[in-house]
């Protein structure tokens, strides 16, 4: 996902290595030699506008951590040494920097969003290190302009299959007609969203009455709700995240509009029924990466343990993928049978039929996952598991 512009970029790209030194926000979580352990480096929005993202993430590979160790990788253990980007992009540059020169990682996770993660790549690829973004679903990430970051990957899908996911469930299932769209316009991730969301509904013969936009912090959305009312939309597309889409759901509520709403995995936080209220939320639909309602074994396995762990608290998406690509290194570096990053990039490459908690990880050309959508329903404050949309 993308939240923040890259401002202030480039200044971290001119910090030195040596400036870096003691910078806070790392954590190492074993003490072992350093012949017996591999590091692996971990990006993510631990404070700041998405935190409760990169917290999520931080949970599920915080699990796998502790269950891969139990046996190790060929005799080795994984060693996490995490890093706040602070949900900024110029930290998220000088947060790879330091895990790279040095904390000498084999591989660096993160980030939650499209934005922070686009402002490792470079570094990431002129050092030969792989990064793996766990919910980076914007498909410049692995891919800009036709050209391939091949040190870059992705546990997730992108964002055209969602949007595309969306807006066959809208016509399909939901059986509408006509939809009105809100967007964030300083979100390429909401943007892009409604550009798949805008192509498919179209093309199932369906129609766009009315679209609004916002930016990111906007607290006040009733002068772009009232517009969406008198359009009288059967159907609303809000690509956005939970911060902003709690309170646009909650005052559209307020204003009589009772048409569904729905959106992508940006909604997916504890924080948007804190925001929005269980009632508003009724209703509406996400499309999302996974489900803890999905009876798939390995999902309920994932579930129980995640629960154990973290006092009954039930996994999100965000807890999902965090857990998924860790496992999807650990497996690379096993058949790797090495910590050398470009070892360990070859085998990622080769990923094909590796089961994860969220779906089976086959790569495209591109480093996408090849992988299967869930669209979820709110009701009472709760997620509830509706279908799962296979690719095409």
């Amino acid at each position: 996902m993308r939240k923040k512009k890259l401002a202030g970029i480039f200044m971290s790209f001119m910090m030195a290595a040596g400036v870096l030194a003691g910078c806070a926000g790392s954590s190492s979580t074993s003490g072992e030699k350093d012949s017996e352990i591999i590091k692996i480096g971990a990006n993510l929005e631990l404070s700041g506008g998405v935190a409760s993202y990169g917290q999520s993430i931080e949970e599920g590979i915080k699990l796998a951590l502790e269950e891969i160790n139990k046996e190790g990788i060929d005799g080795k253990k994984l060693e996490l040494v995490t890093f706040d980007n602070k949900s900024d992009a110029a930290e998220a540059t000088s947060g790879t920097t330091k895990l790279i020169s040095q904390d000498k990682v084999s591989a660096i996770i993160g980030a939650a969003t499209s934005t922070n993660t686009l402002a490792q790549v470079q570094i990431a690829q002129k050092n030969k290190i792989p990064l793996l973004t766990p919910t980076g679903t914007n498909p410049t990430i692995t891919n800009k302009d036709g050209v391939l970051s091949d040190f870059v990957f992705r546990t997730c899908f992108i964002d055209p299959f969602q949007g595309t996911v969306a807006a066959n469930f809208a016509s399909k299932d939901l059986k509408v007609k006509n939809a009105a769209i809100i967007i964030d316009s300083s979100s390429d991730y909401a943007k892009g969203l409604a550009a798949a969301f805008t192509e498919a509904f179209e093309a199932n013969g369906g129609k766009i009455v009315k679209e609004e936009a916002y930016v990111a912090k906007d607290t006040d959305f009733n002068a772009i709700l009232t517009n969406i009312k008198s359009s009288n939309p059967d159907f609303i597309f809000l690509p956005g995240y939970y911060e902003e889409v709690g309170l646009i759901i909650k005052q559209a509520r307020a204003l009589g509009i009772e048409a569904p709403f729905m959106g992508g995995d940006g909604w997916d936080s504890p924080k948007l029924v804190e925001i929005a209220g269980a009632d508003p939320l009724n209703n509406t639909f996400i499309t999302n990466h996974y489900s803890s309602g999905d009876s798939d074994p390995k999902v309920q396995d994932f579930v129980k343990a995640f629960e154990a762990k973290y006092d009954g608290k039930s996994p999100d998406a965000f807890n999902a993928l965090g857990y998924d690509s860790l496992y999807f290194l650990a497996d690379a570096i096993k058949r790797a049978g090495s910590a050398d990053p470009e070892k360990i990039q070859k085998a990622l490459e080769e990923t094909d039929g590796l089961q994860l908690v969220s779906g089976t990880m086959k790569l495209d050309k591109n480093h996408d996952p090849i992988k299967s959508a869930v669209i979820l329903e709110y009701k009472g404050g709760k997620q509830e598991f509706n279908t799962k949309v296979d690719p095409e």
